[in-house]
Formats: C-alpha cells, structure tokens, sequence
C-alpha cells in the first residue's frame, strides 16, 4: 500500500505539473504569427517574421534575417510601456520595453522605500 501511494504522489507532485508545463509551451510556439516579439531558449530577441511547418523566420536586427525551429521559442514578449528618452543627438527617442507575456506586471519604484541615516 506505502508503495502505490508514494507512486500516487509522484503523479501528482513531478509528473503532471511537468506534463501540462510542456502542453503549454508546445500550444504558445504553434500559436506564434508574424510581428510578434520572442526570445529563443538561447536568449535571442527577435520579431517573427514568417511561419511555416515547424520552422520560423525571426528578424534578429533590420534586414538581418534567420530561420530557427520553433521548438526554440523559448518565450513571447509583449510590450509593456513606451516612454519617451532623450538620445543626446537632440531627438527624442521612443522605447518599448517588453517583458514576457507569463511574469508579474513589474511598476516603477512603487515598493521601493528610501531610507537616509
């Protein structure tokens, strides 16, 4: 019985979790259509350009394209915010920072607290 029972736990606790992890992870990469943000399982950011069978054409720079398996979309950016930054050069430039679409909504300093002695 201690046996069937440690085998029940197992499922539960290791091999389910990691089981519905892996569905996910398959159901976001064949989810993936052209002008969204990624980052490979490498650390790569890019913006797909095309998708085909098991394939993927990322834009890693302007007019700097390659071809990766999608099995290598390790996670899909989406934009958080844009704020305008002074570049030095006299134009304002606007940036778009991203985060990955399954993390915490981050904001600013609002735990922060600073404290002077």
């Amino acid at each position: 019985m201690p046996l069937i029972l440690l085998v029940v736990v197992f499922y539960f606790l290791l091999i389910r979790p990691q089981r519905k992890r892996q569905q996910e992870q398959a159901q976001m990469q064949n989810n993936v259509t052209p002008g969204t943000r990624v980052m490979t399982t490498t650390g790569l950011f890019a913006t797909v350009i095309a998708v085909e069978d098991d394939d993927v054409v990322l834009e890693i720079a302007p007019g700097v394209e390659t071809r990766w398996v999608k099995a290598s979309i390790g996670r899909v950016l989406v934009p958080v915010e844009e704020e305008t930054v002074d570049n030095g050069v006299g134009e304002p430039e606007t940036v778009t920072d991203v985060q990955p679409a399954d993390a915490p909504e981050i904001r600013g300093d609002e735990g922060s607290t600073d404290k002077k002695s």
